[in-house]
């Protein structure tokens, strides 16, 4: 009895441990794969996002009256922990996160005609090296990238080599041989973009230059009283010994800038002011910032995603998808995909976006299939610093978010698209309007903010389970109903889905052609609802005149 009780312990366990390995090589080969080509991505301005430590709200003295909008408001790292931990970013598909720059910012106030302003926003840097202590501490950066990587949402931060911030009392202009001060660009061709100052009182790095040149004294003295001097010094030193680069300024902030690399383990940047500077600029950050973090990955292999690139968006300012690889200067053109960059942000999605579904969708598909294959751009219908937004009263939501999310390329949610956070806020001026609070108080209370986040959220989800929408090859299956497929493959991973859009509410019947075979059971992600596909087509019934098909048993 013993003996027959032993045989079918061993039977049992050997069924199941085959069964344990089918299982486990079944979800190694379903396995939705991360690709940076199809990345729904969430930008927010640190500052104005969510609050998480009122004890960092007012430091170094910023107390200055400001326009409004234009002074620290409260947000921080710790915030947007607090949204990474209660699962917000995940409910709504994100897989990529980008920051506005984190670094020091200038401690006092510029008066730039709109009242005084504070560096709320990041790009007014005045040490690289540490991080501003109005948005947090490196601990709480450590935390955001560990638990984000938990959830499987990248972290990309914003890096400005292009200029540091205004010159003020407290704030004294980097040396002459680091900064020029004038003459103001002209933008009337190629060169005057680049050797010159954006806006008055910006002083443009010397990026172009090879010059050995020293470290501030500014920073010498700040580094020795805040005890970290040697440290810094010894690790610049085994950088330009190790690269091979000369004491330039444009290496020293990278070198900087890549320590967030190796110490935190971003994924990535997204580039500011990129046609401000020559190309070559780029080309060299893109290597740095790809060798520390191979040498993250090397020392820290438990956390490790997996095999992607370090990826680099550029803001080139006026790029749209429709120059394919190239940006005009008008008398010259510059391929900045040749030059360390995985993707730019298309910044006339928000006009293309009045075209109809197939003419947009049919568009981007043929041209990230053969010019831009391998590469990808970034689309918003709003930003920071864009006054032509898409939508700017926020009367067209669940459009924008349709057709934000299921555009081919990658998808860049700006925060408070999903909640129709207003973007026309009285008595402000300029780029503060598009710049206000998060609106969590209509995310908790408001019935139709919660309607409108519904349907980010299932279009978001749905985005992110499929990288087809964002990476695949578009096909319309018929005009009327409209309905397209989304296929796409990278390796031994194949996938596939069907949509159809302004369709009738209640029964549906529409043709699929041949993307899912006939007895298969297929899934409506927006409703939920299940169907067979019988003779090339699936009938259901729903509240709904959109449908995201993708079949069962999906994950």
């Amino acid at each position: 009895m013993k003996k027959t009780i032993l045989l079918i312990t061993i039977i049992t366990v050997f069924f199941s441990s085959c069964a344990t390995k089918k299982e486990l090589v079944y979800q190694q080969e379903t396995k939705t794969p991360f690709v940076w080509e199809a990345a729904n991505m969430y930008f927010l301005l640190t500052d104005r996002f969510n609050n998480g430590d009122k004890s960092n709200d007012n430091k170094l003295n910023r107390n200055k009256p400001t326009g409004k909008l234009r002074g620290f408001e409260g947000g921080d790292i710790r915030g947007v922990i607090q949204k990474v931990d209660d699962g917000y970013f995940t409910d709504l598909g994100i897989n990529a996160i980008w920051l506005t720059p984190l670094v020091e910012q200038i401690h006092d106030a510029v008066d730039e005609g709109t009242g005084n302003t504070y560096g709320f926003h990041g790009y007014w840097a005045k040490d690289w090296t540490a991080l501003d202590p109005n948005f947090g501490t490196r601990a709480d950066l450590k935390e955001l990238v560990e638990k984000a990587h938990a959830k499987g949402i990248r972290i990309v931060l914003d890096a400005v080599i292009n200029h540091t911030g205004p010159v003020t009392e407290k704030d004294p202009v980097y040396p002459s041989d680091w900064v020029r001060i004038t003459p103001k660009c002209t933008y009337k061709s190629y060169e005057t973009y680049i050797t010159c100052t954006l806006v008055d009182n910006l002083p443009d790095v010397k990026t172009e230059s090879n010059e050995l040149v020293s470290l501030p004294p500014m920073l010498v003295e700040k580094w020795k009283k805040e005890g970290r001097y040697e440290q810094e010094i010894s690790e610049l030193n085994t950088f330009f010994n190790t690269t091979g680069y000369p004491r330039a300024p444009r290496y020293y902030i990278m070198k900087w800038l890549s320590d967030y690399i190796t110490d935190f383990g971003i994924d990535g940047y997204r580039v500011d002011t990129v046609k401000h500077t020559y190309e070559n600029v780029w080309a060299d950050f893109a290597v740095v910032c790809q060798n520390a973090f191979t040498q993250y990955k090397k020392e820290n292999p438990s956390k490790v995603l997996d095999n992607s690139p370090f990826f680099t968006v550029g803001e080139v300012y006026g790029y749209n998808i429709g120059g394919k690889r190239f940006y005009d200067f008008g008398d010259k053109k510059v391929d900045y995909f040749a030059n360390g960059f995985n993707s730019l942000i298309n910044f006339d999605f928000r006009n293309e976006a009045k075209m109809n579904y197939e003419e947009l969708f049919s568009k981007y598909s043929k041209i990230l299939q053969k010019d831009l294959k391998g590469f990808s751009v970034m689309n918003y219908v709003t930003s920071h610093d864009d006054g032509y937004p898409f939508d700017k009263k926020r009367e067209k939501t669940f459009e924008s978010g349709t057709k934000l999310l299921l555009t081919p390329g990658i998808s860049q949610v700006y925060y408070g698209d999903e909640l129709a956070r207003s973007l026309e806020i009285e008595g402000t001026q300029g780029d503060a309007t598009l710049r206000s609070f998060m609106n969590w108080n209509d995310y908790q209370n408001n019935s139709k903010t919660k309607e409108v986040l519904r349907h980010w959220q299932k279009l978001g989800t749905f985005r992110k389970n499929h990288p087809a929408i964002g990476a695949g090859i578009h096909e319309q299956i018929s005009a009327s109903p409209y309905v397209f497929s989304r296929t796409f493959t990278k390796d031994n991973y194949t996938d596939k889905v069907v949509i159809g859009l302004d369709l009738p509410i209640g029964k549906k019947e529409i043709s699929i052609g041949t993307v899912f075979e006939n007895g298969t059971f297929v899934i409506d992600f927006y409703s939920g609802k299940e169907t067979l596909v019988t003779n090339g087509k699936i009938s259901l019934e729903s509240n709904y005149s959109i449908i995201l098909l993708e079949m069962k048993n999906k994950y």
